[in-house]
């Protein structure tokens, strides 16, 4: 009879773990009995962001696991390291690296200040390349090691490009790290993949930047994604890399018939999200401008 799978016992680092998506997977594997690392800059509630790294290192702990908040802005050197120094001191080492911490500027070329540009590549891409860089050596230590990156499957029509075009470089470029390392380091048993999810997702940066309430009624809750996450992180790391794979997809493959359970709003029609199916230019604009 196989083994249960679970995250229990395992020590798990989560970049922009404070909200959203980040905080749903670490909340998933806090409830198997996981160790979480919270990575976030906010040690204070916004008005538009609620939530702190405390808030979420105690849910986590409260749900059945270890939470462990950690102030960090992933576009530091001294700050990236200085917080896996300080989860591998707690924990004893790394099993899983969840690169979610991203920044979104949805804009065309002419309208995207290059301060954005750089804040959207330093987070985006070279957090996800500094971050995987600096867990890698623990996580070659580790019996299931599993880096996964909040990122889409590389589709180069340019469709996708031409509305957004610096945001879609910079989680691109995300997704390239995916194709890169998980063949890097396939010989040291480290599975490398990507998770997107199907539909929007009821998260800060669609309340505050794609239609606020309304878009949010048309979203996804992020358990969906963190139930996605979980599947694939307690699997086999030497059996699953290199694959780009849709919350919905994931779920449906497992059994999941039910998918009313993740909507904010059952009954009401779903947003697609980015970078998946074919790219319609003017429903992107309409989404993005309205």
């Amino acid at each position: 009879m196989a083994a249960a799978r679970t995250l229990a016992g395992q020590s798990v680092l989560v970049t922009g773990g404070t909200r959203g998506i980040g905080r749903a997977i670490g909340l998933r594997a806090a409830r198997d009995g996981a160790r979480v690392a919270v990575l976030g800059k906010t040690t204070e509630a916004h008005a538009n962001l609620p939530g702190t790294i405390f808030d979420a290192a105690q849910e986590m702990t409260e749900a059945g696991g270890t939470g462990l908040p950690i102030e960090c802005d992933i576009r530091f050197d001294d700050q990236a390291q200085a917080s896996i120094d300080k989860v591998v001191g707690e924990f004893g080492g790394i099993d899983i690296l969840v690169n979610n911490a991203s920044a979104i500027f949805l804009s065309g070329t002419l309208e995207t200040p290059m301060k954005r540009f750089d804040l959207m590549h330093q987070v985006n891409t070279r957090g996800t390349f500094l971050m995987s860089q600096l867990c890698l050596p623990h996580l070659t230590k580790s019996e299931n090691p599993h880096i996964l990156n909040l990122s889409p499957p590389a589709d180069l029509d340019p469709g996708w490009f031409a509305p957004t075009l610096a945001y879609t470089m910079a989680k691109y470029g995300m997704s390239l790290c995916v194709l890169g390392l998980s063949r890097e380091f396939a010989r040291q048993g480290v599975a490398v993949n990507a998770l997107w999810p199907k539909t929007g997702i009821a998260t800060a940066a669609v309340g505050n930047l794609l239609g606020g309430e309304a878009a949010l009624k048309r979203c996804r809750k992020p358990e969906i994604v963190a139930d996605a996450a979980w599947n694939i992180l307690t699997r086999n790391s030497r059996e699953c890399t290199g694959q780009f794979f849709i919350d919905e997809d994931v779920l449906r493959e497992a059994g999941v018939t039910d998918f009313d359970q993740y909507a904010v709003s059952p009954g009401s029609g779903l947003m697609p999200d980015f970078f998946l199916g074919e790219p319609d230019f003017k429903q992107l604009r309409q989404m993005l401008h309205g």
